[in-house]
């Protein structure tokens, strides 16, 4: 079956499968794809907080996120999809952008996935914005690790028609968290306590 616009949502996707979300129009004449897969890789239940608050935006759809850099027209090649300038595109505060929906996408017969790659070696980027990059127990919760290092978690899109479970790599967090640091917990002693 070919891509097909509007066929799934974040809102109904399910475990094991892809949506192509949007496309963005970014530096060099380039678009950035944006897809969306919830992986859970065991036997463990859905965590019954985020049904509870789906309303609440710090408890987003529980899908995990990767971006791909094409070229417009090798995109409209491989997906059959209209990538051109009279293709829908709309200004936003990430700028211009492509609602595309594709449930399942396939490029030349073979499903797109996506994998997570966790790690303690992070980027260039990562390393220096470990505030925003570091892998934490919520939105704005405390750093997990993985002996002792910070856990930086990545995402690709690949090729596949195969069971991706045993493809993701997660580190095993450490008992402790590392809470962030800011200046109200540094002003924050023991001195203040009495």
């Amino acid at each position: 079956m070919a891509n097909q616009l509007n066929t799934g949502s974040l809102d109904s996707l399910q475990k094991g499968q892809t949506l192509l979300v949007d496309a963005r129009k970014v530096a060099g004449g380039k678009i950035q794809l944006g897809f969306a897969e919830i992986i859970k890789v065991n036997d463990r239940g859905e965590n019954v907080l985020s049904i509870l608050n789906k309303s609440d935006d710090r408890f987003s759809s529980n899908a995990r996120r990767s971006w791909s850099t094409a070229e417009p027209s090798d995109a409209e090649e491989v997906f059959g999809l209209n990538f051109g300038a009279d293709a829908g595109w709309y200004a936003s505060e990430k700028g211009e952008m492509l609602e595309l929906n594709v449930l399942n996408p396939k490029i030349n017969g073979t499903r797109l996935r996506v994998i997570v790659d966790e790690t303690t070696e992070p980027t260039e980027w990562q390393a220096d914005n470990l505030e925003r990059s570091a892998k934490r127990k919520g939105k704005n919760g405390a750093f997990i690790t993985n002996n002792g290092d910070y856990i930086f978690s990545n995402t690709e899109v690949i090729l596949t028609d195969k069971d991706t479970d045993t493809m993701h790599v997660f580190l095993a967090p450490d008992n402790t968290t590392i809470v962030a640091k800011s200046p109200a917990v540094d002003a924050f002693t023991e001195d203040t306590m009495m």
